[in-house]
């Protein structure tokens, strides 16, 4: 089948090159000539595992290619994903102008039926305003689809080729029809594909994301009553995760949620809760938790140091919102950051993978490291962001050597405490008691 990917964000791209590698012809379009002409000779624009080696095996089976041109691409295909920003207004709400602009250009452009399908995370109700935006435009026959996606970054690869299932949202026998026949490898291997009308299914991917932020927010409450009565967290996620009911996944405590989807996605939900004279007051109360868990142990550092951070150094260790991305969208490590500038530190980071779109938005406010252990020298303390594998299992003796003062401030839990009791190090993380 022909498709056309309109956006090649990180939704974009891991959807049009996973629809390539299902042997279907995907036209990617994008207004940004310059990334359009990197993707042409095989630069993958985002950090994804995985993700290059399918690229390039796509492109060069010439199944995936790149165009500026919409026109060009909407005549080759009947199939339309709609892979958009839908960035947060300073309300919350979600800015659907990306989305309604490509859809009025695409009634203009359109000579034949088309499924417009939205793969963008939008509100309840967007599917009919698509509608109407591209029926003002056109008399001619096409249907409008909510097919949300369910991509974790770092796993997006993973996800998208091994989906737990697929929700299409349509009362179009037509469209359902075209919908199942792209999604067909998927359900021939036992992979549910779910229809429904399009509200519920817009409304599932809000759902489905906020209900994890609060899981996510739970345990952290979880985590900092622990501390205070003296359990250990780790404990109570076993216990609790061993129930079949609740699970494993999800229930890991530390320094607060973030990236592209949670934050965004709360915030969405809550907005469109208000416009329905509707309060959704365990997303508001999650939101806030989650925004003061960020940056919780600031204060520790700050009272282990005697209430004075002027001039002391802070080695950070990783700058993406989670590990194996280069996503620093609602970053921990960015709010840790801007508050220990604030309180007179200095701050040498590393993260090899992020630290590029970290100059971006700091440039030379803090210093970057070219390994883990260079971040170290002199440092008076190391602050622990994101759960890279590489910290995992450090060189304690090393550490000891290069830094001014053993003191470590664990964000993700990365140490056993068994480990780090005979290190010589103080070592305070989320949850669990403090080795002093």
């Amino acid at each position: 089948m022909n498709i056309t990917i309109v956006g090649t964000g990180y939704v974009g791209l891991v959807t049009g090159t996973t629809l390539a590698e299902l042997g279907n012809n995907v036209h990617c379009v994008d207004i940004d000539e310059k990334k359009v002409e990197g993707m042409r000779n095989g630069l993958v624009p985002i950090y994804e595992p995985n993700l290059e080696e399918m690229f390039l095996r796509n492109i060069q089976a010439q199944r995936l290619f790149f165009t500026t041109d919409l026109k060009e691409a909407l005549d080759k295909s009947e199939v339309i994903f709609l892979a958009l920003p839908t960035p947060p207004g300073e309300d919350g709400s979600a800015d659907l102008s990306y989305v309604l602009q490509v859809s009025n250009d695409i009634g203009e452009m359109m000579t034949s039926y088309k499924v417009i399908v939205n793969k963008s995370t939008v509100p309840v109700g967007t599917a009919d305003r698509v509608r109407e935006t591209i029926s003002a435009k056109t008399k001619i026959p096409f249907d409008v689809v909510s097919n949300p996606e369910f991509l974790r970054e770092g796993f997006a690869l993973e996800d998208s080729m091994n989906p737990a299932r697929v929700i299409v949202g349509s009362s179009s026998e037509k469209a359902k029809e075209i919908m199942a026949q792209i999604y067909q490898p998927f359900t021939n291997t036992g992979i549910p594909i779910i229809f429904m009308d399009e509200k519920s299914s817009e409304l599932t991917k809000y759902a489905a994301n906020s209900f994890l932020a609060v899981k996510i927010t739970f345990m952290n409450e979880i985590a900092n009553y622990c501390e205070k009565v003296g359990a250990d967290v780790d404990k109570v996620r076993l216990g609790m995760g061993s129930d079949d009911r609740i699970g494993h996944r999800f229930l890991f405590p530390g320094i607060g949620y973030g990236g592209s989807c949670f934050p965004k996605d709360v915030k969405a939900l809550i907005k469109s809760g208000k416009q329905e004279d509707f309060d959704f007051q365990i997303l508001e109360a999650t939101e806030k938790v989650n925004q003061n868990q960020k940056t919780i142990l600031v204060s520790e550092i700050e009272n282990y140091f005697g209430g004075d951070l002027k001039g002391k150094k802070i080695a950070l260790w990783g700058l993406a919102f989670k590990a194996n991305t280069d996503d620093i969208r609602e970053a921990s490590s960015l709010d840790n950051i801007k508050m220990l500038l604030e309180k007179g530190t200095e701050i040498t980071a590393y993260d090899s993978i992020a630290e590029g779109n970290v100059k971006k938005i700091l440039g030379d406010q803090i210093s970057y490291a070219k390994d883990m252990y260079s971040a170290l020298e002199n440092a008076d303390a190391l602050l622990i962001a994101t759960e890279w594998s590489e910290f995992k299992n450090p060189n304690f003796e090393l550490m000891a050597k290069k830094m001014r003062n053993r003191a470590i401030f664990d964000g993700r839990n990365m140490f056993a405490i068994e480990k780090v009791e005979n290190s010589g190090f103080y070592y305070k993380s989320i949850g669990r008691k403090t080795v002093k």
